[in-house]
């Protein structure tokens, strides 16, 4: 069945209607149409437009054909164009001549760009939880953790004295981010298309507002040709997805780095790793290495849509089907990402003695070496000079800042003195970075703190 078939007088080629079909992807957006229909016939008969009694035939019908669908006794055949088509032939086929008045007073146009808005609404907030869900876990990780030493790095090279918790806690800040970008997606995009028609509204005396409430958004749209040719809100989420993956594979990239045999920081769960086929010593980080791979594809996804979106004038035009394979892709990726991800690093183990031995290795401490020959009198640009020479010297013997004696200090220095050691620790190095957002402890237990509580809304 096709719903503009009066005006042809010879068949679509099969060609060009395998070409032009969308079922074979919008066939998930089914329990959407199906609740856009619900609310149109509701609003129809509240109207006065039909009978009560279509009406209560239509939602019958409808409910019947969700749950056929629910239950797979109803398959989604190749005949059909599209969800909408194909929900509508059944409604007819089901209650007769009633079901023909189901699309009274709207098109395809704002028909698809309704399912669209409802489906993408329900994926934000399931990504939402998941991001959620993934925060718990590193949040978790954090409270374990302040006094997991480990090196910071800048350029991949050893730099500073941080923690585990102070480690996560940056990544712990992208994600929330994301999650706001995620909210301001829903709000933005939570007004109801349904009543605009094909673009130019309709002559029915449709009650927008009412169709509008019933289907939970905070209003209609203001403009028909708007609303039937907007997909910012995808565009928007592509963006906000690509955001996401892109953290993810920051992330993913360190727990590979980590997991080599050169660092040794963490150890991942059989669970959550690979073997060779050749090579029997092999575990390897596939689902860090999937996560940063499919990072690319999201964002080819983002890309696919800005350029299909750059040269479309108002109102639809057919170009607008190619959004939702992309997008469909895309969420799903996207989401299946964030719980592999979770899943890996709730699993995984530190090896926390690796973790502080590169960071006394790595004379992560030399700045605060630096800083206790200042606290002695002695220019900061001096004092860079002195411990260049410690470090040179270190390197040479392949032993760390802490392991030389108060000699071979003094041989370089005599500023020196016993309470370098202390002021090289690497426990006192990182607490005295005290100031909030900072990986002493103090300052790391306010952060938790506050995390707590964004957690617990």
């Amino acid at each position: 069945m096709k719903l503009w078939g009066g005006r042809f007088t010879k068949e679509t080629n099969q060609l060009v209607h395998n070409f032009n079909a969308s079922l074979p992807f919008d066939k998930r957006l089914y329990k959407q149409d199906i609740r856009g229909s619900i609310a149109h016939v509701t609003m129809l008969a509240n109207t006065g437009i039909i009978s009560i009694e279509d009406k209560e035939s239509i939602i019958s019908g409808l409910l019947s054909i969700e749950k056929d669908i629910d239950d797979g006794k109803l398959e989604f055949t190749k005949e059909h164009e599209d969800i909408h088509s194909f929900v509508e032939a059944h409604l007819i086929e089901r209650i007769g001549d009633a079901g023909k008045r189901l699309h009274t007073g709207r098109s395809r146009n704002d028909q698809v760009a309704l399912d669209m808005k409802l489906y993408i609404r329900d994926e934000v907030v399931e990504m939402n939880e998941l991001l959620k869900g993934l925060l718990k876990v590193i949040h978790r990780i954090m409270k374990e953790n302040t006094d997991t030493f480990m090196p910071g790095f800048t350029h991949l090279q050893k730099a500073q004295p941080i923690t585990v918790a102070h480690h996560f806690g940056a990544y712990f800040e992208m994600f929330k981010r994301d999650r706001g970008r995620l909210s301001d997606i829903y709000d933005r995009m939570n007004y109801c298309p349904l009543g605009s028609g094909a673009l130019a509204g309709t002559t029915y005396p449709l009650d927008r507002e009412l169709t509008a409430s019933m289907l939970e958004f905070d209003g209609p749209t203001l403009n028909s040709m708007d609303s039937v040719s907007d997909r910012d809100y995808l565009i928007e989420l592509l963006s906000a997805m690509s955001t996401i993956m892109m953290h993810l594979s920051r992330f993913s990239e360190e727990i590979i780095i980590w997991n080599s045999n050169e660092y040794r920081f963490v150890e991942l769960d059989d669970s959550y790793s690979t073997g060779s086929s050749i090579m029997p010593q092999k575990k390897n980080p596939d689902i860090a290495e999937l996560v940063r791979g499919k990072t690319g594809r999201v964002y080819g996804a983002l890309m696919s849509m800005l350029t299909t979106m750059k040269g479309i004038p108002l109102a639809y035009n057919k170009d607008m089907q190619e959004d939702k394979e992309l997008t469909f892709d895309a969420v799903d990726t996207t989401k299946g990402c964030i719980a592999l991800f979770t899943g890996m690093i709730d699993t995984m183990v530190f090896n926390k003695d690796n973790m502080e031995n590169s960071a006394k290795h790595g004379f992560t401490n030399a700045t605060d070496a630096a800083d206790y020959l200042v606290n002695k009198g002695v220019p900061f640009r001096d004092a860079h000079g002195i411990v260049g020479q410690l470090v040179l010297y270190c390197i040479d013997k392949n032993i760390a800042l802490d392991d030389m004696s108060i000699e071979e200090y003094k041989n370089i220095s005599p500023v020196f003195d016993e309470d370098i050691y202390e002021a090289i620790s690497i426990k006192n190095c990182v607490e005295r970075r005290v100031t909030i957002g900072a990986p002493g402890q103090e300052a790391m237990k306010k952060v938790i703190e506050i995390n707590e509580q964004y957690l617990s809304k």
